[in-house]
């Protein structure tokens, strides 16, 4: 059973999410299926007091609220309940705060506008992190150094498996605490999505902004079709007591790095792939592309 916290002080969206998430599952952006317990608090105290009594998996908040604000909210919650992750449901004008609010300890978001299509997808995948992290036995624990080389075809299941594994080793050294964990897993999935699905397969990001089921389906095909179906994604992991960096390299034609929008931007936050790339650059401490925008490097250092 996975426990949901809505946080909002408006009853007609508190309800809108809850349709959504609670609608049966479709992979043309459904709800989650399976058994769901929802609960719902007004404003980040009241939030704070039901996580007092069972701790949720899973926390959807509203940025601007009465009594407590999201952005404080986050901020509790990291510190009180690193392992929590929180999704921000951002409206326009609020994007000064949603990008705070992600240094601060938020896992993701998703505007307001787009919550019909990007909701359920962004808290499956968020769900399904913390259910792989949790479930993964911590092993080797006398290695302080390590280098890992995977070679992935073009099956998105096969992140979250990877990113898990990177959160394993960075669990076995005591490399950071939980929720940072959550945040470099986040990081590591957007960059290997973007890795096969607009590297490898070459869809087009206009497309998932314009028409989100047709972006899928386009997807879907050229898994099968040459030569996108024999593309594969180039993963180095390197980890010390140090640092961790994660390498990831697709078999695309690649873009020009120049090009690349400015995230934080307002009209691009609106934007799925504006999104992804907010998410990377604001929960690693470098981010590299190579020249040929096939390769991107991740790096996050111990915090002292």
């Amino acid at each position: 059973m996975t426990t949901i916290l809505i946080v909002d002080d408006s009853a007609v969206d508190r309800r809108k999410v809850e349709g959504l998430l609670c609608r049966p599952a479709d992979p043309n952006g459904g709800g989650l299926g399976g058994e769901l317990t929802i609960r719902f608090a007004v404003h980040g105290r009241e939030a704070l007091e039901r996580m007092a009594e069972q701790v949720p998996d899973l926390v959807l908040t509203d940025l601007q609220m009465p009594e407590m604000d999201g952005l404080e909210l986050v901020e509790e919650v990291r510190a009180k309940y690193p392992a929590v992750p929180v999704i921000l449901m951002t409206g326009q004008g609020s994007e000064e705060i949603a990008v705070r609010a992600l240094q601060r300890g938020a896992a993701s978001y998703v505007p307001k506008r787009n919550l019909a299509r990007d909701l359920t997808e962004t808290v499956d995948g968020i769900l399904g992190l913390t259910d792989a992290a949790r479930a993964r036995q911590r092993v080797l624990d006398c290695l302080v150094r390590a280098e890992s080389y995977f070679v992935l075809d073009n099956d998105v299941s096969l992140i979250p498996p990877l990113v898990g594994y990177i959160q394993e080793q960075m669990r076995r050294t005591q490399f950071c605490d939980e929720g940072t964990q959550m945040r470099v897993g986040i990081a590591v999935r957007e960059a290997l999505s973007n890795a096969i699905e607009h590297g490898n397969l070459e869809g087009p990001s206009t497309l998932k902004d314009a028409d989100h089921a047709a972006f899928h389906r386009l997807i879907a095909e050229r898994r099968s079709s040459p030569p996108y179906r024999d593309r594969r994604t180039h993963v180095t992991v390197r980890e010390s007591l140090t640092d961790v960096v994660v390498v990831i390299r697709d078999e695309g034609r690649g873009f020009s790095p120049a090009d690349l929008p400015d995230p934080t931007a307002p009209e691009n936050m609106e934007r799925a792939h504006g999104r992804g790339l907010l998410l990377i650059r604001t929960f690693v401490d470098e981010v590299i592309h190579n020249a040929a925008g096939n390769e991107i490097t991740l790096l996050k250092r111990r915090a002292e």
